[in-house]
C-alpha cells in the first residue's frame, strides 16, 4: 500500500461532496421505449434493433439490403408498424427496448459481464431479475481498483462509438499520486508519454483545485489498457487512487459508490450527439 506524501496530509480530497447540505437535483428519468402502436420510420426501426445507427440504416436501404414483408425497399421515408417483418441482408430484425445505465463503479469490482474466477463484477450490482435477460454490458473497461462513471447498455451501435477513439469522447479522471507532480511533468503528459504501443497523450491536465500537487485532473479520449496509471508510472510516480469523474459529459453526482440510475431521454440524446448518431 502506498503512503501519501507529507505534502498531501491534512488536505481535503478534491471534489469532496461530504458535508454539503445542499442536495443535487437528479435528472428526470424516463426509459426510452420504442412505440410500435403508431407507424415509425424504417431507419429508426432498424436502429432500435441495435444493428446500426439511423444514418447507417439509410445506407443499407439505399444499397437494397432491406426488405419489409419480403418486399425490397429502396426509398427513404418508408414507415413500418406492429406486425411488419423487417429483414436486412436476409436476417430478420426484432426491435428491442434499449437500456442506458450510469453506474458509480466501486473498488474491487471488475468490468466484465462475468468472471471465471468468481470475482465480483459490475453486473452483480444490478438486479438480475430486472436486467438479466436484456443483454446489458459495460461500455469499455475500468480496472479493478478504478472507481467512477461507467455506462452499461444493450445499444451496440452507441457502445461502439463511445469506445472508438476517432469520436473523441472525453474521459476525465481525478488522479491521486504518491509524490507531487511538477509543472514540467504536467507539460510532458500533454506532449506525450512513450508507452510500449506508442505515444500516449492527455487531452487536458491540471492540478486539482484546493489540493496539493499530488492531485491531478486528467482527460483522455483513447482507451488503452490502464492508460492513466501507466502514464503516471512512466514519470516515475505511482497512482494511489483513480476515479473517472466524467464520461461522455456524464458524472456520478448523486450516485453512491456501487449504485446506479437510468439515463434520462435528454442525457441519452446528448450522448448520441457526442458520437454523431
Amino acid at each position: 500500500m502506498y503512503k501519501k506524501s507529507d505534502s498531501s496530509r491534512g488536505r481535503k480530497r478534491p471534489f469532496n461532496k461530504r458535508g454539503s447540505s445542499r442536495r443535487s437535483a437528479r435528472p428526470k428519468v424516463s426509459k426510452p421505449v420504442l412505440d410500435l402502436t403508431q407507424p415509425i420510420r424504417l431507419n429508426r426501426f432498424i436502429a432500435s434493433s441495435g444493428l446500426c445507427s439511423r444514418r447507417e440504416a439509410d445506407d443499407l436501404i439505399a444499397k437494397g439490403l432491406v426488405k419489409v414483408n419480403d418486399v425490397l425497399i429502396s426509398e427513404m421515408g418508408v414507415k413500418v408498424k406492429h406486425g411488419d417483418r423487417v429483414s436486412v441482408n436476409g436476417k430478420q430484425l426484432v426491435p428491442s427496448d434499449r437500456e442506458y445505465i450510469l453506474m458509480n463503479k466501486p473498488k474491487d469490482t471488475i468490468t466484465t459481464t462475468s468472471d471465471e474466477k468468481g470475482r465480483r463484477s459490475v453486473m452483480d450490482l444490478l438486479d438480475e431479475e430486472q436486467f438479466g435477460s436484456i443483454g446489458l454490458f459495460p461500455v469499455g473497461r475500468l480496472d479493478r481498483h478504478t472507481t467512477g462513471a461507467l455506462i452499461l447498455t444493450n445499444d451496440g451501435a452507441l457502445a461502439h462509438r463511445l469506445m472508438h477513439p476517432s469520436f473523441g469522447v472525453e474521459k476525465q479522471y481525478l488522479v491521486e499520486c504518491s509524490d507531487p507532480i511538477t509543472d514540467e511533468q504536467v507539460v510532458q503528459l500533454k506532449v506525450g508519454i512513450d508507452l510500449e504501443e506508442g505515444i500516449a497523450k492527455a487531452d487536458k491536465v491540471s492540478f486539482a483545485p484546493n489540493a496539493s500537487q499530488n492531485w491531478l485532473v486528467m482527460s483522455i479520449h483513447e482507451g488503452r489498457n490502464r492508460q492513466v496509471r501507466r502514464m503516471i508510472e512512466a514519470l516515475g510516480n505511482e497512482v494511489i487512487s483513480l476515479e473517472r469523474v466524467r464520461y461522455a459529459g456524464l458524472n456520478t453526482k448523486g450516485i453512491r459508490k456501487g449504485k446506479w440510475r437510468r439515463l434520462s431521454r435528454e442525457e441519452v440524446a446528448s450522448v448520441y450527439r457526442k458520437v454523431k448518431l
